[in-house]
This record gives C-alpha cells, sequence and structure tokens, in this order.
C-alpha cells in the first residue's frame, strides 16, 4: 500500500524542518487531537496510541541530513515506513512531502487505508505550526 500527501510549504529552511523531524519527541506535536498516548522509548524509538486504536511503535531506519527522514514500525507483523521528503524551495521555506508504504494483505489494507491517510494527512498539515 503506498500513500503519500501532497506538498505542503513550511516557512522555515529544509535544515530546519529536518532538525526538528530527528527529534523524535517533536512528532507529538505533529500528532492528531486525538492522541491518546505518547512515549519516547529511545533516541530512535517512540511509541503512540489515537483513542480507540492499538499502540504503534516507530523507529527511525534512516535519514538523510535535510532530505529524508524515514521511520518504521518496529513490529514485523505489520511492516510499514513513514518518510518525510524535505526540498529546499528557498533560505527559509520548504517542501515536505509525506510518505506511507506497507505491506499488507487486501482485507488489512481494506481496513487501514482510510485512517492511516487521515493519520498522515495531519501530520502534514500540523508542519505548518513548527
Amino acid at each position: 500500500m503506498h500513500i503519500e500527501t501532497p506538498k505542503k510549504t513550511v516557512e522555515k529552511s529544509n535544515e530546519a524542518v529536518y532538525t526538528f523531524l530527528t527529534d523524535l519527541k517533536n512528532f507529538e506535536k505533529l500528532m492528531p487531537e486525538s492522541i491518546d498516548k505518547f512515549e519516547i522509548l529511545d533516541d530512535d524509538t517512540f511509541l503512540f496510541a489515537l483513542k480507540g486504536m492499538p499502540q504503534i511503535v516507530l523507529k527511525r531506519k534512516e535519514q538523510v541530513p535535510f532530505e529524508r527522514i524515514v521511520l518504521g514500525a518496529a513490529s514485523e507483523k505489520l511492516p510499514f515506513t513513514l518518510s518525510a521528503h524535505i526540498s529546499e524551495i528557498d533560505a527559509n521555506t520548504s517542501e515536505v512531502m509525506l510518505n506511507f508504504e506497507g505491506e499488507f494483505n487486501a482485507m488489512m489494507a481494506m481496513m487501514i487505508k482510510n485512517p492511516i491517510t487521515n493519520f498522515i494527512g495531519t501530520l502534514s498539515e500540523n508542519l505548518k505550526k513548527i
């Protein structure tokens, strides 16, 4: 399953956006209002839960300075990645696109497509707040 958000313009440099996203505790600021739990587990891992949903643990998998950050599911049961792609527009403006990639059976994909789309859409919208 592949879901991506439209590019969002952020009034920060690509370096500032990258620095914000590499500090995992900042993801709490991007979460939807329906967040029930957020906890940093270590420098590369955090967990969160939205009301009525199971906890999800995300681990930093890859980072390319000022361009990309990739988080992945810590559990092999539901393998997926969430990537932030950062492009510089000028010294004080960037574009950010979020990309979700997951391997799910057809039934699971059907059940989670809308909630995942809404979730990454909210993360993307909240990037304007940084």
